[in-house]
């Protein structure tokens, strides 16, 4: 009895094992996780009695940060038990939970069993929904993008070259069926110019700052709208590693000079065996994902900020820009790219977050709505279906099934997925096919996007090599009047049909598509377009030779105080948002 007793009494003394950890991107040097990387049991949760479980971790710097609770073997509990009534972080992800802070602080997670808690001892605010898209997200917008380049189109002239001077001569058949250009980034760099030395050096591999002026002055006299690529994640320097960057001269908006203290702590150039700047001063962690071939901008920092704010507002309002496609936005977070905007107030902005559904909610939530985003979640929709998928594929995929059609800009292929030999990203058609023995599948897929709502984004090889037929395509969207946030009703899909009705401003438009795809007429309609594979019917409003006519050059009144455009006898404002 008494050795019973002295092992129960042993038992009780000794610390309890820990049922719950946390796994997180933990690094070495960083008290978040312990500075270990996603190991299961890595760090243990203390038991606080009554079936709650928690851990601090002290100091955590200024940074981007995701995690799960483990229970040290096979399960691991994600954002699905994330809960924001118990935390002070704002925090979301896809399955991981993601959160970011700008401040150093300690940061503390609970569990119960039933949810998770996210505190911080400063803590950070959620966005304020009552100030969601105030800037660069047009309300039912009706305008169609093209992207006015694809990898290496500066010298490669497979679908025609897209210089400057090219787009220059091209002009007035761009802006006749286009209402947004997507321009590849214009500052100094390396070849595409994703790998900038300098964002005021205009002179780039598409040509210099007058012939770029020159063709948004020509562009914008047939009221189309201009997107400058904006490359703000990274920046890279003319001499080693983090040394030896060149000065940004904004004009009236101030210079600027990048150096090793404006940029994120974690960067290769602090770390890498081959870098010659590891030893300099540094700023705090990434906010965002890292990447790996430039240095990575601390956007915590105050010059970093402003530098960007100068930057936005130099490229529209000296320049000539309209608005932004912003490069790689996972990685900083979202809420200063909307700075960014908040400053330069774009007409449009769409964010390459180059990620799953939820995480792209994520972030947009996190921009405060100030920025549409890249449907990449339909793009691979777009895939599964050429690769064999049924037309289901397609039924209310993509941000649209997500309520988030007004902040969709919806996409085929673009340069990063099509016509690179490097290519891992899966493109719609392979990059080194003829797409001329494409056309038929090119079309098709081409007449979903274009009658879907969301902001369509055209890619210019497809454009290039199907013209006539994309051209039709965008007429009939003008016409009906589909925008960004049109309805989509009675959607059916099968294995070899597809049918939509999608309501416009000024009709409606029907979708069938498949090779079981229903033929007959419905009541109302007219037949608009039959091609391979595909019909459109539109409501009878909206007569054929009306939607194949092109549209007549737009003039610009001013009425009120306020610019009013005048296109095929319908009145925009300047966003391109039609007028009732």
């Amino acid at each position: 009895m008494r050795k019973f007793v002295f092992f129960l009494v042993l038992a009780c003394s000794l610390p309890s094992f820990a049922a719950y950890y946390v796994a997180g991107n933990g690094s070495a040097g960083n008290p978040w996780c312990d500075g270990k990387s996603w190991v299961v049991n890595g760090s243990p949760m203390t038991n606080m009695g009554d079936g709650l479980w928690s851990i601090t971790f002290q100091n955590v710097p200024a940074g981007s940060y995701e995690f799960k609770v483990t229970n040290g073997q096979s399960t691991w509990i994600g954002v699905n038990k994330f809960s924001s009534d118990c935390s002070n972080l704002y925090a979301g992800g896809a399955d991981n939970i993601t959160f970011s802070i700008l401040e150093a602080q300690d940061i503390t997670i609970t569990y119960n069993g039933t949810r998770i808690c996210l505190t911080g001892s400063i803590g950070n605010e959620a966005p304020d929904p009552s100030k969601f898209a105030e800037v660069g997200v047009p309300s039912e917008y009706e305008g169609v993008m093209l992207q006015a380049f694809y990898w290496n189109s500066h010298n490669l002239t497979t679908y025609s070259n897209t210089k400057y001077a090219t787009l220059l001569n091209m002009a007035d058949e761009i802006g006749t069926n286009f209402d947004l250009v997507w321009f590849p980034p214009s500052g100094n760099g390396d070849g595409v110019g994703y790998y900038c030395r300098c964002y005021s050096n205009l002179s780039s591999s598409w040509g210099n700052k007058s012939q770029l002026q020159q063709i948004l002055s020509a562009l914008h006299s047939h009221g189309c709208k201009a997107l400058a690529d904006i490359v703000i994640n990274h920046f890279n320097s003319n001499n080693g590693w983090a040394k030896g960057f060149q000065a940004n001269d904004f004009g009236s908006y101030g210079t600027y000079q990048i150096a090793s203290k404006y940029i994120c702590s974690g960067d290769e150039a602090f770390n890498d065996s081959k870098s010659d700047s590891k030893n300099l001063e540094h700023g705090n962690g990434d906010t965002g994902t890292n990447d790996a071939g430039c240095r990575d901008l601390d956007h915590t920092s105050s010059y970093v900020q402003n530098m960007c704010k100068a930057y936005t507002r130099w490229m529209k309002n000296t320049i000539g820009f309209d608005g932004f496609r912003y490069d790689m936005t996972l990685g900083y977070h979202g809420q200063y790219l909307s700075m960014y905007n908040l400053a330069s107030q774009p007409e449009f902005s769409v964010s390459e977050c180059w990620s799953d559904l939820n995480t792209i909610k994520f972030h947009l939530e996190a921009a405060s709505y100030n920025t549409l985003a890249f449907d990449f979640p339909l793009k691979y929709q777009f895939n599964n279906w050429k690769g064999g998928s049924s037309y289901s594929a397609l039924k209310n995929k993509g941000l649209r099934s997500k309520g988030l059609s007004r902040y969709a800009v919806t996409f085929i292929d673009n340069h990063d997925t099509f016509h690179r030999s490097d290519n891992q990203s899966g493109e719609f058609i392979a990059y080194n096919t003829d797409l001329t023995q494409k056309k038929d599948i090119i079309v098709l897929a081409n007449a979903y996007l274009l009658m879907m709502p969301g902001v369509p984004c055209v890619f210019w090889p497809h454009w290039y090599t199907c013209k006539q037929e994309i051209n039709q395509l965008i007429a009939i969207r003008k016409q009906v009047g589909i925008h960004s946030e049109s309805e989509v009703q009675d959607e059916t899909a099968a294995t070899n049909s597809y049918s939509a009705t999608i309501i416009g401003h000024r009709g409606r438009a029907i979708l069938r598509m498949g090779s079981a795809r229903d033929t007959s007429l419905p009541a109302g309609f007219t037949l608009t377009y039959h091609g391979e594979n595909f019909d459109i019917y539109t409501s009878t409003s909206t007569a054929v030779d009306e939607i194949v006519a092109p549209k007549a050059a737009p003039s610009k009144i001013m009425e009120n105080g306020r610019v009013i455009i005048i296109r095929d006898g319908e009145r925009y404002d300047v966003t391109g948002a039609r007028l009732r």
